[in-house]
């Protein structure tokens, strides 16, 4: 007998699940589009490695009813993300682990999501696995990439934003109070007092 063909895009999940069977492969990034949107600014998709993945089901048995449908997936990429201290590219490892069950049906999904800590899923006959793949990459991106050492030195840019001293340049005299002068043009005595005080404090 022929081995049955499980196509990524139309999967039969719950005759690839009851099959045992391995699915593994590698996309390009390109064709995962809403992944491809979060890299960096300017960054070519095509030059980016392929996501490497991985997919099997698998049974498990049950005492008083039909067995339990899971499949376990895995996938993982280098994906240059913007720096969120400098802005220039860095390369994060994204990847992910996870065993997620079938029901089968909408309304059955829905209560044992509900009522456990399970990722379920309702069983399909033509199940895109690809867009499940490009949805866990993308929760699984860090919330804040960033490069352990930037390539700019993001300190020395911030003060090159505030004014320096130009050499030869004598420093601007800090402002001081003008005292007021008597009739004789000398500086009022009771003024200097004042000054003098007040800059005390």
């Amino acid at each position: 007998m022929k081995a049955r063909t499980f196509v990524p895009r139309k999967l039969d999940v719950g005759a690839f699940i009851e099959s045992g069977e391995v699915l593994s492969g590698e996309s390009a990034v390109a064709d995962l589009p809403r992944l491809a949107e979060g890299m960096a600014p300017g960054t070519d998709a095509s030059t980016v490695a392929a996501v490497r993945w991985k997919a099997q089901g698998r049974q498990v048995a049950q005492r008083m009813s039909a067995p339990q449908l899971w499949l376990d997936l895995s996938a993982s990429v280098v994906l240059p993300l913007e720096c969120q201290r400098c802005l220039h590219p860095v390369a994060e490892l994204v990847e992910f682990e996870r065993s997620i069950r079938f029901a089968k049906d909408e309304e059955t999904a829905a209560q044992l999501d509900a009522d456990s800590d399970d990722d379920v899923l309702a069983l399909a006959r033509n199940f895109d696995l690809l867009e499940l793949i490009e949805d866990e990459l993308i929760m699984a991106q860090p919330i804040v990439p960033r490069h352990d050492v930037c390539p700019t030195d993001v300190a020395a840019l911030m003060n090159d934003e505030t004014e320096t001293p130009v050499p030869g340049r004598p420093a601007e005299p800090e402002a001081t109070e003008e005292v007021p002068l008597d009739k004789s043009g000398k500086p009022n005595p009771f003024a200097v007092l004042a000054a003098l005080k007040k800059g005390g404090k």
